[in-house]
């Protein structure tokens, strides 16, 4: 028997399974997401490299063109209020919370011009994944070295007055999906007191109405997003990182629950608190 009606066989029983297992609908999903993350990013960089030669911020407008269709595959939407208060002419510290690998889908209909993300060293090393961030000036920081890590914060901080950059940060340091918001690691705040730069919170509903790993959900859905007002960093000292840290976090919470409009899953009480800076 030939090799044709074994993959054929192998195809319809895959459709049977994504019809009947929601468990696999949503493996499937999940696994369609990835691929297209891969071949955008392989396709996204050669074009990058073709029109800029290598590594700049200029790269991102051609990284977040690719992303922004994703959300057509899927059936997201994002309503975003705010979006003009992102498009400041002068650098700036943007916050946002962390819930799932989809977030680089919400990152990109939200990214303003000349702005960067910090993410962690590991995700240098995922293929053309890992290259297109390189490409798109992605700033990467090794957390289990916190001397290192405070090397590179620093750096960023001169480039970003230097070169009228905005960068990116998720301040909970890790994926969250409890339904509240972790408390925020101190970096992002460090990072804006030592630029003398404004903190933007950027705040996205829950994804849980649509996308559970726990209950391997994935479904259409509309993402709520909400940019709220700039909080000025002039003046303050590291003194000032947890009172700043504070009440960035309250504000971003108190969104977070209202555009959410769902009950804390899990018994989640996380408040700000102090933790290391990554």
């Amino acid at each position: 028997m030939g090799l044709w009606p074994w993959l054929t066989g192998a195809l319809l029983l895959l459709l049977l399974l994504v019809q009947l297992s929601r468990s696999a609908r949503f493996y499937a999903k999940v696994s369609l997401y990835c691929a297209l993350c891969v071949s955008g990013s392989t396709l996204a960089a050669v074009i990058c490299l073709l029109r800029h030669g290598g590594r700049t911020v200029e790269n991102l407008s051609i990284i977040s063109w690719f992303v922004r269709t994703f959300k057509y595959v899927f059936g997201l939407r994002f309503d975003i209020k705010g979006r003009q208060k992102l498009e400041v002419d002068h650098p700036c510290v943007i916050i946002s919370n962390h819930q799932s690998i989809l977030d680089m889908m919400g990152l990109m209909e939200a990214l303003p011009k000349r702005c960067v993300q910090i993410a962690k060293r590991e995700l240098l090393f995922t293929g053309p994944v890992g290259l297109i961030m390189y490409l798109g000036g992605v700033f990467f920081i090794n957390r289990q070295r916190s001397r290192t890590a405070m090397t590179v914060m620093a750096d960023v901080g001169e480039r970003m007055v230097r070169e009228n950059l905005k960068v990116w940060v998720y301040p909970e340091g890790t994926r969250n999906d409890n339904g509240d918001l972790l408390p925020f690691k101190k970096g992002a705040f460090y990072l804006a007191i030592q630029a003398q730069v404004p903190i933007i919170p950027v705040v996205y509903s829950s994804f849980s109405s649509f996308y559970n790993y726990k209950t391997k959900l994935f479904t259409s859905g509309t993402i709520r997003v909400e940019v709220l007002d700039a909080i000025p960093t002039s003046g303050l000292t590291v003194a000032d990182v947890p009172k700043l840290m504070d009440s960035c976090h309250q504000a971003m919470r108190t969104t977070f629950l209202r555009i959410s409009k769902t009950p804390q899953e899990n018994g989640a009480t996380a408040r700000p608190g102090s933790q290391p800076a990554q």
